[in-house]
């Protein structure tokens, strides 16, 4: 069991956009049926902490490639995409393995 975190530093005053962006890429993954439920957060200033950060993540049983054969293709990342491209300045992904009951010493 993994959890995927995905941090974007994004243009000053873009953070709440960002997020609502990203946060509707989560959706449409999980709706097509390819990642879990994501949970999106941000930082545009109003708490301490990175300004203009937005960190989105999720669980999954095993990492895969995006490219595997029999994935479904997710809809409707046309116009999101271009949109969060514009006000992004970075991103990185962490991969965190979890420890579970079957994983203790």
């Amino acid at each position: 069991m993994y959890l995927i975190r995905r941090t974007y530093t994004v243009k000053p005053g873009e953070a709440r956009k960002a997020a609502s962006l990203i946060s509707a890429i989560g959706k449409a993954y999980e709706e097509a049926g390819t990642r879990s439920e994501s949970r999106v957060y941000f930082n545009s200033g109003t708490t301490p902490g990175e300004k203009n950060t937005v960190v989105m993540e999720w669980v999954d049983d095993s990492l895969q490639t995006p490219y595997r054969s029999g994935r479904t293709p997710v809809e409707g990342l046309e116009d999101i995409g271009p949109q969060l491209r514009g006000m992004t300045l970075d991103s990185t992904i962490e991969f965190w393995e979890l420890m579970t009951d079957d994983k203790l010493l």
